[in-house]
């Protein structure tokens, strides 16, 4: 990592599969560091899953030690049971670099793929075409572990708005 560069995670929290990706920013440049997904046991009860989430993204934080994070805000569907599981596996998600001490902004799904492909509403594949042109070095094997890095994309393209919000608060 070069001397001046912020490390971000960007994560993609969800219950089946979490994804993560790390990059180095340093002033406009963009370098991939990492990425994954999370997989907790699908068949584990719901507190075991939240356990090895959190354990698991807490290994990935303490591997990278990433300076800033970012995680992509759920959008409500029409399950209630659904959305409820799905806002625990987020609140997880938030706990854990909160935990070590980092900031984490949240960003809209729609900012996110207009801030990296240029389109709200762009497709998945869209997305994950531009991170590898923005990234080239990046290796996603999930879409997830693709959003993630979006996410850490946008958090570098917006961090500065997003600071000065939180300390408007």
């Amino acid at each position: 990592m070069e001397p001046n560069a912020i490390r971000i995670i960007g994560l993609d929290p969800g219950l089946r599969r979490t994804g993560w990706g790390v990059i180095d920013v340093c002033g406009s440049r963009l370098a991939f560091v990492g990425c994954g997904t999370i997989l907790p046991p699908e068949d584990a009860p719901m507190g075991e899953r939240l356990a090895t989430l959190h354990r698991q993204l807490a290994a990935v934080l303490e591997r990278f030690t990433p300076h800033e994070a970012a995680v992509e805000e759920t959008f409500v569907n029409m399950n209630p049971s659904s959305t409820l599981k799905l806002g625990q596996a987020r609140g997880v998600v938030m706990l854990a670099p909160a935990q070590f001490g980092l900031s984490v902004a949240e960003y809209a799904p729609l900012l996110v793929k207009k801030s990296v492909v240029g389109a709200g509403r762009a497709e998945k594949a869209q997305v994950r075409m531009m991170v590898s042109i923005l990234l080239p070095k990046a290796t996603p094997e999930t879409e997830d572990a693709s959003d993630a890095l979006a996410v850490a994309i946008t958090h570098a393209h917006h961090r500065g708005a997003a600071a000065r919000a939180r300390a408007a608060l």
